[in-house]
C-alpha cells in the first residue's frame, strides 16, 4: 500500500484529475486525523482548482494556500507564500500542480527548494494520468508527455496514479482496460504503479490489486451537478 511521503507534488494532463486527486488524498489524511496543507499551484487553469474547495477543507481542518486572484472575476494568479517555508512546517504538504509543461515550469523555480526533500526521501512526486485523455491514451504518448514534465520542473517523478475516468461516467470495465496501459507505462518510467483511483460509486474491477486501490469521491464537478457528499 502507498504511504505518502511528508510533501506530496501532483502532476498531470489537464483533464487527468490531478485536482479531484489532490482534493481526496487531502480529505483522506485529514480523516486520519493527520495535519494537512493544500497549495493550489495551478497558475494556468482558472477552472476545477483546489482553491474551489476551501470551505469543505476549513470545516476538516485543511490549510488551503492559493495564488492571489484565484476564484476572482480578475484571474491573474500571483504567488505570494512561502512554498520552501510551508514545506518545513508539520505535517503533509500537497502542492497541486498546473498542467502540461507551462505548470511543470512555474514549479520549476522551487526545485531547488524541493529536490532538498527529495534526497532526504521525504517528497513524491505522482503522476496522475487518465488513458482516457486525448494526449496521454498509450503508454508511449504518456510517457514522452511526462517526460516532457520533468525537463521544465527539473523534477524527478516518483510514482505513476492511474487516474482513468470520464467522471461521473467512469465505470469498472473502463478501470480495467486501463490496467495493461499502466503497467506498460510505470514499466517505461521505471516507476511503479503505486494508487489506482477507484470513485466510490464504482466496485473495483478484479484486475486492480487490493493493495493499489485507493477509493475516491468525486469532488470536482460540473458547475451544474450537485456537490459531492464528501465536500459538504
Amino acid at each position: 500500500m502507498y504511504q505518502p511521503k511528508k510533501i506530496i507534488v501532483v502532476t498531470g494532463h489537464f483533464g487527468s484529475g490531478k485536482t479531484n486527486f489532490s482534493a481526496s488524498l487531502a480529505l483522506k489524511l485529514a480523516a486520519e486525523g493527520k495535519k494537512v496543507t493544500v497549495v493550489d499551484f495551478d497558475l494556468v487553469n482558472p477552472y476545477f482548482r483546489t482553491a474551489d474547495f476551501k470551505e469543505a477543507f476549513e470545516k476538516r481542518g485543511i490549510t488551503l494556500r492559493a495564488p492571489d486572484y484565484a476564484n476572482t472575476n480578475v484571474d491573474i494568479p500571483s504567488v505570494q507564500f512561502d512554498l520552501g517555508g510551508l514545506a518545513s512546517e508539520e505535517g503533509y504538504l500537497i502542492i497541486d500542480v498546473g498542467g502540461d509543461e507551462d505548470g511543470a515550469v512555474a514549479l520549476g523555480r522551487y526545485a531547488h527548494v524541493l529536490n532538498s526533500y527529495a534526497e532526504t526521501n521525504e517528497l513524491d512526486m505522482l503522476a496522475v494520468i487518465s488513458f482516457r485523455r486525448y494526449l496521454t491514451r498509450s503508454a508511449q504518448d504518456a510517457a514522452e508527455y511526462l517526460r516532457s514534465i520533468e525537463r521544465a520542473s527539473r523534477m524527478k517523478l516518483t510514482h505513476i496514479v492511474n487516474n482513468t475516468n470520464l467522471g461521473m461516467e467512469t465505470t469498472a470495465e473502463m478501470i480495467a482496460e486501463s490496467m495493461p496501459h499502466a503497467q506498460a507505462l510505470a514499466e517505461e518510467m521505471g516507476l511503479p504503479l503505486a494508487l489506482v483511483t477507484v470513485p466510490d460509486f464504482v466496485t473495483p474491477p478484479d484486475v486492480v490489486p487490493e493493495s493499489e486501490i485507493m477509493r475516491v469521491p468525486v469532488v470536482v464537478r460540473l458547475p451544474w451537478m450537485p456537490k459531492s457528499e464528501a465536500v459538504e
